[in-house]
């Protein structure tokens, strides 16, 4: 009877680790899903289309920059062409109204084009990072589930995996002796030792994949910073491109926001490639 009473205690204790280490894996699940970087991401949309507004306040900047401009572009042209005694050319003229039309509709006739063209890139990448990420889902618990399989299938370590067969180990045992107590206790011992070593791989897991997303995350947040900046400071280079020997900025400008803006694409397709490579 002692040591009857001494194995249910040893068990007690071993229910009672395992207890802890269940608690403090919901914990840290919990952890996971209020951090929904989703909703941060959304949050950053949100914020850039906030910030659009703000292009208005350097409009009128803009169209002080590009009048100036516009006015010794043209007269600079129309006075070679008279001095060369030649016909002047009216389309190249042109170019500075086209200019101060783009710089009077910036939010709706710049920005609201480019992010229209860009913006599918966006979401077709993270589809593709959702699918991803369900097939990998699906597959670990595929995998999770054949490895319990495995294991209940195997008379020597279905106890590790199982509370029944564990129990029914136990019962096959008997009359409780000095050498069965300590067999019990091994088997406590083994028992722990893989449900620990399960918890810290998942744990491991978890902790890699949040620190995958956090990345993702950093990565739009400078992104977002950068496009509201050029954002801002676009009507001040279109104004700027009219002049002479400037109108490198626009195309500089241009490619700047194009190759920032594809930096979440980017990303994506990286989680994509190493979702894939994990299934």
């Amino acid at each position: 009877m002692p040591l009857l009473r001494h194995s249910m205690v040893i068990r007690q204790a071993g229910i009672g680790k395992s207890t802890d280490k269940k608690e403090l894996e919901k914990t840290f699940i919990k952890t996971l899903l209020l951090m929904d970087f989703a909703s941060l991401h959304e949050l950053l949309r949100s914020t850039y289309d906030e910030m659009m507004p703000l292009c208005a306040q350097m409009t009128g900047i803009a169209k002080g920059i590009a009048g100036l401009g516009a006015l010794f572009y043209i007269a600079l042209r129309v006075w070679a062409s008279i001095a060369r005694a030649e016909a002047i050319d009216v389309f190249p003229l042109l170019r500075p109204f086209v200019l101060g039309f783009c710089i009077m509709f910036f939010p709706t006739v710049v920005l609201g084009t480019m992010n229209a063209v860009l913006s599918p890139v966006v979401q077709g990448t993270e589809m593709m990072v959702h699918q991803q990420e369900g097939n990998l889902a699906e597959l670990t618990a595929k995998r999770d589930k054949l490895q319990e399989e495995a294991y209940l299938r195997n008379p020597e370590t279905a106890y590790l995996v199982s509370n029944e067969k564990f129990d029914e180990k136990i019962e096959e045992m008997g009359i409780i002796g000095p050498e069965d107590a300590v067999t019990i206790a091994g088997m406590y011992a083994e028992r722990a030792a893989y449900q620990t070593k399960q918890w810290i791989m998942k744990m491991v897991h978890d902790l890699l994949e949040l620190l995958f997303h956090a990345a993702g995350l950093i990565i739009d947040t400078l992104r977002t910073f950068i496009l509201i900046v050029l954002a801002i400071l676009g009507p001040i280079v279109f104004g700027i491109a009219v002049w002479d020997g400037l109108a490198g900025s626009l195309t500089a400008w241009f490619s700047r926001y194009i190759s920032v803006y594809l930096w979440l694409p980017v990303s994506s397709i990286l989680t994509a490639l190493l979702t894939k490579y994990r299934c």
